[in-house]
């Protein structure tokens, strides 16, 4: 396709202003050296505004824009739940989970689970957790972008690769969390302005120039691209099972991703206090009810646009060929934009991982979270790890990119498919953890051991089972596992330290005001696409 001049300058001044940014709001005061605090949580001083906005950033990327967008292709706006049902979970991470999080100035999710069930668990997960980050989605996000960008500016793909995954590195590297989530305002004001336009020009497309004629089309040409709740017989059935979206496996997907996944609960983290947490993940609920009108929209209108695809995935930089020029530029910015962002927040999220609960434990040193009166010098040399994490973790999954991911035809759903082994474990792990006392770390390991082991004797041997009723299965025996093992082994004194005795679940009325209007929304799509 390639790039005119002026697209190619609109694109390299939002590199260089975006970068510039970053490293501006990454300085720090005379004299002070950034410690853990400040790298991997931004000092714990995040306003509402950049948490919902990170969250976003972090979550839609390349995998969500290109992956999405080629399931709305393949499936329709059935895929859009991922996104709807994920603002309804956001609602319940804010009033539940968060309040417990930082009453106990949790930083790591495994951190989490030491100070509730021991050493052991917490030991398992971090490098559980490293593995997902660094061979699942980090390739994801890269390879998903270097397809976009090949597609676009028709430069070859694995310079594509490397150009996405040095600049993400780069981005992030002298700030760490803080110059990612204050400058995904940014990212994420562009990458809405983008989605937007492409859907604008799909349906005018259509409609010869008419928006609402092009909506019309598509609705009575497509009509089979327009339920959300597919049925028993559609070819699809496996990949978004019924009623399961609504009350089954997608909310255990949900949960541990919102609530219990590093790289998007640490911006919620690392607020100013309680209420700008829940504010901040509020502002990213409203924001997942717009994502399905960006992502899902433009791969539904290639049906007609562009009927003969030879992957789904290429339906998202298939539109973008709509664009005239100099709007190319500015669109393809923006898909830059949300890969860097979620790249970036990935690289930081491997990196606090394996610098806290994988080096410092090893090394048995105690961070600036844990001891505030931990020696400079010790603190200076975790960011440094951080740092090589962070170099290290890109290089790895630049290199095995293409053989991971690059044979998927649904690199969304593969992803989905591939997480739902370990998820319905975690979602037990913490649900238990954070409301449940006498849950213990027998219990614990026992829920993620046989959430892997059973999902992969239901997948082979009950291969009829869609994947997401398979999660909800396997969740099901997990905690029955863990709630048994836990009543008849004792607990071991002291490994317990999280409180929750004193945790208000109150919210503010503001909060509950936006919650209910979030609710009426998804209720109101529901009804009329069902």
């Amino acid at each position: 396709m390639g790039l005119s001049t002026i697209d190619v300058i609109v694109v390299i001044a939002y590199a260089i202003g975006i970068f510039g940014l970053a490293q501006w709001v990454s300085r720090e005061k005379a004299g002070h050296a950034k410690d853990t605090s400040d790298y991997f949580l931004a000092s714990k001083n995040l306003p509402w505004w950049a948490i919902g906005a990170s969250l976003i950033a972090a979550n839609i990327s390349a995998e969500q824009i290109v992956g999405m967008s080629g399931s709305g292709y393949a499936i329709g706006l059935a895929i859009a739940s991922y996104e709807w049902m994920a603002a309804a979970t956001l609602l319940i991470v804010g009033k539940f989970f968060l309040p417990i999080f930082l009453r106990n100035e949790i930083y790591t999710m495994p951190q989490f689970l030491e100070r509730r069930y021991g050493r052991t668990i917490r030991s398992l997960m971090a490098w559980f957790w490293l593995a997902l980050y660094v061979f699942v989605n980090l390739t994801s996000i890269i390879w998903l972008g270097s397809i976009a960008v090949t597609k676009v500016a028709g430069i070859d793909q694995n310079v594509a690769l490397v150009v996405l995954g040095a600049f993400a590195l780069l981005y992030q590297l002298r700030g760490g969390l803080k110059a990612v989530a204050l400058t995904d305002i940014v990212q994420v004001t562009l990458l809405v302005l983008g989605g937007l336009v492409v859907a604008y020009l799909t349906l005018s497309e259509i409609g010869n120039g008419d928006l609402f004629a092009g909506w019309h089309k598509l609705v009575t040409t497509a009509p089979d691209h327009f339920h959300m709740i597919l049925k028993p017989g559609d070819p699809h059935y496996m990949d978004l099972p019924g009623l399961s979206v609504l009350i089954g496996g997608m909310w255990i997907a949900n949960l541990s991703y919102w609530g219990f996944n590093q790289y998007i609960i640490q911006r919620a983290l690392a607020a100013k206090n309680i209420n700008e947490a829940q504010k901040g993940v509020l502002f990213a609920a409203f924001l997942k009810l717009l994502m399905p009108l960006i992502i899902v929209l433009p791969g539904i209108a290639a049906v007609l646009l562009a009927p003969d695809l030879s992957k789904p995935d290429e339906a998202y930089p298939t539109m973008m060929r709509l664009l005239p020029t100099g709007l190319l530029g500015l669109v393809f910015a923006a898909l830059i934009a949300a890969i860097i962002a979620s790249t970036a927040s990935k690289i930081n999220s491997i990196a606090t991982i394996f610098t806290l609960d994988v080096y410092a434990k090893f090394r048995g040193v105690r961070t600036a979270a844990e001891d505030s009166e931990g020696k400079a010098r010790e603190e200076r040399h975790l960011v440094l790890v951080g740092r090589i994490t962070a170099a290290a973790a890109i290089a790895i999954a630049i290199l095995t990119a293409r053989p991971l991911v690059g044979a998927s035809e649904q690199a969304f759903q593969f992803i989905q498919e591939f997480t739902g082994f370990f998820t319905p474990g975690i979602t037990v792990i913490f649900l238990l953890g954070l409301f449940w006392k006498r849950a213990n770390e027998v219990g614990a390991i026992a829920a993620a051991v046989a959430s892997v082991v059973l999902s992969a004797v239901f997948k082979y041997q009950w291969a009829s089972l869609p994947f997401m009723d398979r999660m909800g299965v396997v969740f099901l025996i997990a905690l029955a596992l863990a709630v048994v093992l836990s009543l008849v082994t004792p607990q071991k004194p002291g490994t317990d330290t999280i409180e929750t005795g004193d945790v208000r679940y109150a919210t503010s009325t503001g909060f509950n005001i936006g919650a209910i209007g979030v609710v009426l929304i998804l209720v109101a799509l529901y009804a009329t696409w069902w």
